[in-house]
Formats: structure tokens, C-alpha cells, sequence
């Protein structure tokens, strides 16, 4: 047993920690929404990722995105990667260094039991999120992050798809900053932990 899961073994029965390492999420995008759900999922006993990212690490990323100095210059999926496994050396993660796109998008989403959308334009945003209901899929997206001391962000579920912020404010007019960021992350990785762990409803029940 890892060290990690010898404190996760003090708030979490044997059978939510068997739930949530057998759950494998995808991960779409590992700027500032993507690297900060992984290492929360990574802590609370999520053992198997697959993460897509095209991208490298850059000195504007480490405002708001789990990266260090020492990462720049890396390929953000490996940067990700040796931070959740140094974290867990159980953890198991596949990883594609390119950009998900309409050629692509089912064969990926195919990887993963559950998925985080964490990608920058709005087109790829609905293309994912489109496609993640094609497949069944559960699908939890980003909208509205921007900023500071704005709108409290909120969660709110449309079938399948939740969808995480405040609905409204874009990078195009408010910086990109790790409060808000890292909250809506979060929430995020929030949502799918009570959607692995949340017991099923008693089909008997009034």
C-alpha cells in the first residue's frame, strides 16, 4: 500500500476506494482546468487516467496550472503524468500527445470510462462535449472561469453533461487566474467523484 493510500484508508471505506480505482478518466486538455483535476482526482484515489494534450509547458502557464519552473519546456501530458505518478506509483495513465479533433474524438473518448472537458475554444469545447453524448458518456465542462470577484461559479447537469462556472466571463476580456481556476477544478473533479462514489438508488424506495 502506498503512503497515499494508507491516509486516503482513514476517510474512505474499502469499497469507495475500490470504486475509484477501477474508474478510468480521460482527461481532454492539461492547461489551467486538466493538470489541476488530475493530481485533485490523483489524491483522492483515482488510478487510472488518460490524458490528451498537444501542448508544452510555457513560463505564462504557471499562474494558474499545476506546473512548476522545472516543468517548462515539457510536453504537459508527461509533466502531468510524473506528477500524479510521483504522487501514487499505482497510478496508471495512458497518454496522447496531440490535439483531439472531429477525425479522433470517439476513438478517444472510447479510453475513458468518464470525461473531463478542459479544452481552450469554444468550437472544440462543443465538439467534445457533442460527441461525449453520442457515446453515452458522462462528460463534466468548463464555462464561464475567468477573472477575479465575479459570478460564484456553479454546477448545473444537462442529461449526461455537467457543466461547471459561471456562464458567462471569457479570457478574451478577464485574465485567466488560479483562484477562480483552480475552484472550478475543484468542482470539477468534485462532480465526478460524487458520480463514481454516490450510491445507487434503491429501485424499492418510495
Amino acid at each position: 500500500m502506498t503512503i497515499l493510500a494508507e491516509g486516503l484508508a482513514r476517510y474512505l471505506s474499502p469499497q469507495e476506494r475500490a470504486r475509484l480505482a477501477a474508474q478510468r478518466i480521460g482527461i481532454a486538455g492539461l492547461g489551467g482546468i486538466g493538470s489541476n483535476v488530475a493530481i485533485l482526482l490523483a489524491r483522492t484515489g483515482v488510478q487510472h487516467f488518460f490524458l490528451i494534450d498537444y501542448d508544452h509547458v510555457e513560463p505564462s502557464n504557471l499562474n494558474r496550472q499545476n506546473y512548476e519552473p522545472d516543468d517548462v519546456g515539457k510536453k504537459k501530458t508527461v509533466a502531468t503524468y510524473e506528477k500524479i505518478h510521483r504522487l501514487n506509483p499505482e497510478i496508471q495513465a495512458e497518454i496522447l500527445c496531440a490535439r483531439i479533433t472531429e477525425k479522433n474524438v470517439d476513438e478517444c473518448l472510447g479510453m475513458a470510462d468518464l470525461w473531463v472537458e478542459a479544452l481552450d475554444g469554444a468550437r472544440d469545447k462543443a465538439m467534445l462535449a457533442q460527441a461525449a453524448v453520442r457515446s453515452g458518456k458522462t462528460i463534466v465542462c468548463a464555462s464561464g472561469i475567468a477573472g477575479f470577484g465575479g459570478p460564484a461559479l456553479t454546477q448545473k447537469a444537462i442529461g449526461k453533461i455537467i457543466i461547471v462556472g459561471d456562464g458567462s466571463s471569457d479570457i478574451a476580456s478577464a485574465p485567466p487566474l488560479a483562484p477562480r481556476v483552480v475552484w472550478a477544478a475543484a468542482m470539477m473533479a468534485d462532480a465526478l467523484l460524487t458520480h463514481i462514489l454516490r450510491p445507487p438508488l434503491d429501485k424499492h424506495s418510495p
